[in-house]
């Protein structure tokens, strides 16, 4: 753990109480506050040590205003400070955080990217928790746990794993390394609409490499890629990919052009467009879809959603060690999309097609499957 935070209560109080005078003011009125006070009012939410009424506030009035830069920075800093984080005994570490809400519309291929890119010689550890709104949908948790992943280690076991040479790659859970933001989930729910935490959770950064660390996320939302390089850069990401991929995950469209943003060495982000088709990806849908055996809302109701999380996590899973042991669909595109945009931004990889037939030639031998364990 990287802190013990000494609260003096009367200050904290003191603080909590201005805060909500000056964020719950009205859509005119409101004001921000600077980050030593979102820091400090998220680390009394953390310590519990706020009443449950004014922690709710707090969270509920910082989104209804929009939240600052130096709130999110402030609000991440408590996150990172209360986290359990370790140093990997591997030169580089990628850490990946897809959605914590995870998928409804879609089946997730990324949790197995994990695999796949360590038999190419590169070190991920993703990270997400059981379940959280709005969508409540299936996790990396879910897909993982039902391909047979131990998704329960503590940080230094994840650490462990990436220094395995057989393994390479690991999941570790917000319950094992920061607990203290996991028994939030009661209040989360309550709140019922999506809170700062949900922005900021994903770059808790639990593993670092001796020399360097990486973080990929996705995006839906265009405000959101220079607010999350922002945050990586506070949380020390050497590297930053954050890319614009189907409900907001890693996996870009598999069947239109698509963008992600990128910073090197701690610098700017800069836009890269890209086209699936410029790696011989042709397909017709723009994901991994809904397989009928799934439980799933009728056709003609909206947008298609998965009503039952354990089966399609379990064909999530199935899907994924297919796609490891090569077999070829859009499982495997994602795979091989998203791979190649990591290789190649992080010079890992001559060309975004270098890097793509790289992760189709290890698919096909099917080694990648053997990690899965």
């Amino acid at each position: 753990m990287n802190t013990a935070v000494d609260l003096n209560r009367d200050e904290l109080d003191q603080t909590m109480v201005s805060i909500i005078q000056r964020i719950a003011t009205g859509p005119d009125l409101s004001k921000d506050i600077d980050f030593d006070e979102a820091r400090l009012g998220m680390l009394g939410l953390l310590e519990d040590a706020v009443d449950p009424v004014r922690a709710a506030i707090f969270l509920i009035a910082l989104r209804m205003k929009r939240e600052s830069r130096e709130e999110n920075r402030g609000i991440l800093q408590a996150i990172l400070d209360t986290t359990d984080r370790v140093t990997a005994d591997v030169d580089e570490v990628i850490e990946l955080a897809d959605p914590y809400d995870g998928y409804n519309r879609t089946i997730p291929a990324s949790p197995f990217l994990g695999p796949l890119l360590a038999e190419a010689g590169l070190h991920l550890v993703s990270h997400g928790l059981d379940k959280v709104g709005p969508k409540y949908g299936i996790t990396f948790r879910h897909v993982l746990e039902a391909a047979g992943v131990d998704v329960n280690l503590s940080s230094a076991e994840a650490a462990k794993r990436l220094s395995d040479p057989s393994l390479g790659w690991a999941y570790v859970d917000q319950a094992s390394f920061n607990n203290k933001l996991h028994s939030m989930m009661e209040l989360r729910q309550k709140i019922i609409k999506r809170q700062v935490i949900t922005t900021v959770e994903v770059l808790a950064n639990p593993i670092r490499g001796k020399n360097k660390t990486h973080f990929v996320t996705g995006y839906v939302h265009k405000p959101y890629p220079p607010v999350y390089c922002d945050l990586a850069r506070l949380a020390n990401f050497d590297n930053a990919i954050i890319i614009r991929g189907v409900e907001g995950g890693v996996v870009p469209s598999l069947r239109q052009a698509g963008k992600y943003f990128a910073y090197e060495n701690l610098g700017e982000e800069v836009g890269v467009d890209t086209n699936p088709e410029e790696i011989g990806i042709t397909q017709e849908a723009r994901c991994v879809p809904i397989p009928e055996d799934v439980p799933q809302t009728a056709k003609g109701e909206g947008a298609i959603t998965v009503t039952d999380i354990k089966i399609g996590a379990q064909r999530a899973a199935e899907m994924g060690m297919a796609a490891l042991r090569g077999e070829k669909g859009a499982t495997y595109d994602s795979l091989v999309y998203t791979g190649a945009i990591i290789m190649s931004q992080l010079g890992k990889a001559d060309s975004l097609k270098a890097a793509a037939d790289q992760l189709r030639g290890i698919l096909d031998s099917g080694k990648a499957a053997e990690r899965v364990r």
